[in-house]
């Protein structure tokens, strides 16, 4: 299956691309290193999902990343992605089900950020994350701010339970104005969120957010954004096989989805747990969002004590995966703000 492979841009010999191993959390997670300038600042990267490790090892000589693109990043940073445990080029059948909650992800990436930290003997790295990834990242930039120069979160998410009503509400809406009358007897029937009960309760809404394609936004042309071309991305990696692809979207989403990361993410509250962050911030969202409501970074950005600085962008051609066009805005969005964070 050759012929699906592809890169985008090489590394010259004098740069670091390379997949690694290492111990995280008792577990071996992998993780990709690339950059054209050795000892540059390092820029850790979260990935959304949970189980969906796209930015992440795939994306080896890839330049498009479904919230940036990355071949300019690498001329100034050491960029680092991540597969997180239990997906992608990090799952294993060993890793325990009981270790799939919110401390747990947010201790692995603490210290991920430690092993770069060491490695690259950098006392400070950039922080950056995207949707699911971006819970676990503003808890690390809250907790541990002297480990990071910056935070930078795209789709950022604030508060899953009130986010799941707006998105309760627009579903209704949607289902309304489309006539779709299965949609609106099973979202009548589970009701208001939150969803505590079971992963079956809370599947509900994701079903029908992922049928009226919350996720993404067709601008009309070539470069929106559809469910596959994460998979296309994946499908391309010369690094990533068919198994990998199957252990992210399969194995990887059932291994993930416990009662307990349930209990985690529909339960926290950024508004009251995180009211300040002593890092500079920069929040990147979709104005076409429909998956993480805007509404609600909007009032989480106005109302977060920020002294270091903050700012919100939006981006108008994308919704909760971003657009090339907006992609590529992102990179240098990005490259200045790191920039201007780096001592």
């Amino acid at each position: 299956m050759e012929l699906f492979k592809n890169i985008d841009f090489n590394i010259s010999e004098q740069g670091i691309s390379s997949i690694e191993k290492i111990i995280i959390g008792d577990v071996k997670q992998s993780i990709l290193i690339q950059t054209e300038k050795p000892g540059s600042p390092v820029l850790l990267f979260i990935h959304g999902g949970p189980s969906m490790p796209v930015p992440g090892v795939s994306n080896r000589g890839s330049d498009y990343a479904l919230v940036t693109t990355t071949k300019e990043l690498i001329k100034y940073f050491t960029v680092v992605f991540w597969d997180q445990r239990g997906t992608g080029k990090s799952y294993s059948r060993t890793i325990a089900k009981e270790t799939m909650h919110l401390k747990q992800f947010i201790s692995d990436a603490r210290d991920v950020t430690d092993y770069l930290r060491n490695r690259f003997n950098q006392e400070k790295i950039h922080l950056v994350s995207h949707s699911w990834g971006s819970i676990i990242a503003l808890s690390l930039a809250y907790k541990y701010p002297e480990r990071y120069y910056s935070y930078t979160g795209f789709s950022q998410i604030t508060n899953w339970v009130e986010n799941d009503k707006l998105s309760y509400k627009w579903l209704l809406e949607r289902a309304r104005a489309t006539n779709n009358k299965k949609a609106l007897q099973e979202l009548s029937a589970v009701g208001e969120p939150p969803y505590l009960e079971s992963f079956k309760q809370w599947g509900v809404i994701r079903k029908w957010q992922f049928k009226y394609n919350s996720m993404f936004h067709d601008a009309g042309d070539n470069k929106s954004v559809t469910f596959f071309t994460g998979l296309k991305i994946m499908l391309r990696s010369q690094d990533y096989s068919f198994m990998d692809i199957y252990n992210s979207l399969v194995r990887g989403f059932k291994l993930s989805y416990t009662e307990e990361l349930l209990h985690d993410i529909n339960t926290f509250d950024f508004f009251t747990e995180i009211p300040s962050l002593q890092i500079p911030v920069m929040f990147i969202h979709g104005s076409k969002e429909k998956h993480v409501m805007p509404e609600l970074i909007t009032c989480y950005c106005e109302a977060l004590d920020s002294p270091k600085g903050k700012k919100l962008y939006w981006s108008d051609k994308s919704s909760h995966a971003f657009h090339l066009d907006d992609a590529r805005e992102n990179e240098q969005r990005l490259i200045q703000h790191l920039q201007a964070n780096t001592p």
